[in-house]
């Protein structure tokens, strides 16, 4: 069996080395050029998850959400560890603040200018749940589940999914806010919206299993 992958992989290879590479089709930058046009923002990921897959989008949020509450459930009847485990040096957590504070400041940049350049708004979410974890390993969890409970984070986390579902149902109706001028911060229309909402889901929820995981693992 094994000679028989290597032969499959073997041709494969070969397909790829000497086959004629055709000239990339023109009708595809018609298509991106459209995307472009209606959507009104330069970067056309942007448009087409937030215009033409944004039934896609909505759910994506949508399994995010059962995800998180998932965690919620399964750890629902563990008991908490005892330990947790932490950067014990200084120089390990300057370290992870720094990474924290670089992470964070990009965020924020992919979630503000998403829609004009290659971002958006589950990077920027990703990039804030990574500052998010580094300065977990750096802090005690009483601090952190402090900070998340005086800020209210899971209220937002909630008012987030809501607005995004609520904006996106809008437009699947036709409701749109002026496209603005191609290549500016304030274009687009609702998607820039969009894109901060995202974020703020995806970086509140990993917040919230982050806190889990650290309460009932001991360990990232």
């Amino acid at each position: 069996m094994k000679w028989l992958y290597l032969a499959a992989g073997l041709g494969l290879y070969l397909a790829l080395l000497f086959l004629p590479k055709g000239a990339g089709n023109t009708s595809d930058w018609a298509i991106v050029e459209a995307v472009v046009a209606d959507s009104g923002v330069p970067n056309a990921v942007s448009g087409i998850i937030f215009r033409n897959r944004l039934y896609d989008t909505i759910f994506e949020v949508v399994v995010f959400t059962i995800a998180i509450m998932g965690v919620h459930f399964l750890l629902a009847n563990e008991r908490p560890y005892a330990r947790i485990y932490q950067f014990p040096d200084q120089p390990s957590i300057i370290l992870a603040r720094l990474g924290a504070t670089i992470a964070a400041l990009v965020s924020i940049e992919l979630a503000i200018r998403g829609h004009l350049s290659p971002g958006g708004g589950f990077a920027a979410g990703v990039a804030g749940g990574t500052a998010i974890g580094l300065i977990a390993i750096t802090t005690s969890a009483q601090g952190m589940q402090g900070i998340y409970q005086r800020w209210n984070a899971a209220l937002w986390e909630k008012v987030s999914v809501l607005l995004f579902i609520g904006l996106a149902v809008l437009t699947l109706a036709g409701v749109e806010l002026p496209h603005g001028e191609l290549g500016q911060l304030v274009s687009g229309g609702v998607i820039p919206l969009l894109n901060i909402l995202v974020a703020i889901k995806v970086a509140l929820g990993s917040w919230a299993v982050i806190l889990l995981f650290i309460r009932y693992r001991g360990l990232l």
